[in-house]
């Protein structure tokens, strides 16, 4: 059940924290249980690092080992079925030891799932590490590297005009 929903994610090789070891990017909600959304809710931090964080091969962790990866940590039960419980929102009370080990394994700050400030800023870290998974905007973003500041400013206004376009807002002339 729990290992095969689906799960996406990124590298472990470069970290929300600014660490080697994992990453994060991407938010997910699950209010509803559905497993998307906003990432406000435990499910929905939790469904944000399935949805970054992968192997360095692209490939998703599964339910499976993140659980045993887990259970080694704490030494405590931690099934697949549980974690894919936690993700989904059917249970949302799992215990210190176990959250740690989850930030742990995805290698965010445990203070991910308890306090919100530090929440929020991992969640836009994670946002942009899943926007960094797009070849388009990966590709845009080195390209820009070598940029002026004054050059890279002009492409990010031209950014934000055809950004407001799609969203149907009106936009300012460059």
């Amino acid at each position: 059940m729990g290992e095969n929903a689906p799960t996406a994610a990124d590298s472990r090789g470069s970290s929300a924290t600014g660490s080697t070891s994992g990453s994060a990017a991407a938010s997910a909600d699950s209010g509803s249980g559905s497993g998307s959304g906003s990432g406000s809710t435990l499910a929905g931090k939790i469904d944000a690092l399935f949805q970054v964080i992968r192997r360095p091969t692209r490939e998703p962790y599964s339910h499976e080992e993140v659980a045993r990866a887990c259970r080694e940590a704490t030494g405590e039960s931690f099934s697949a079925t549980y974690l894919w419980q936690l993700r989904t929102g059917r249970r949302d009370n799992p215990t210190k030891r176990h959250l740690e080990a989850l930030a742990q394994f995805f290698d965010v700050p445990v203070g991910y799932f308890f306090d919100d400030d530090q929440g929020a800023a991992i969640t836009k870290e994670l946002e942009l590490l899943g926007a960094l998974r797009d070849a388009g905007v990966r590709s845009m973003a080195l390209r820009a590297v070598n940029l002026s500041p004054e050059d890279a400013a002009t492409i990010s206004d031209m950014i934000d005009v055809l950004a407001r376009r799609e969203r149907g807002s009106p936009s300012r002339e460059l």
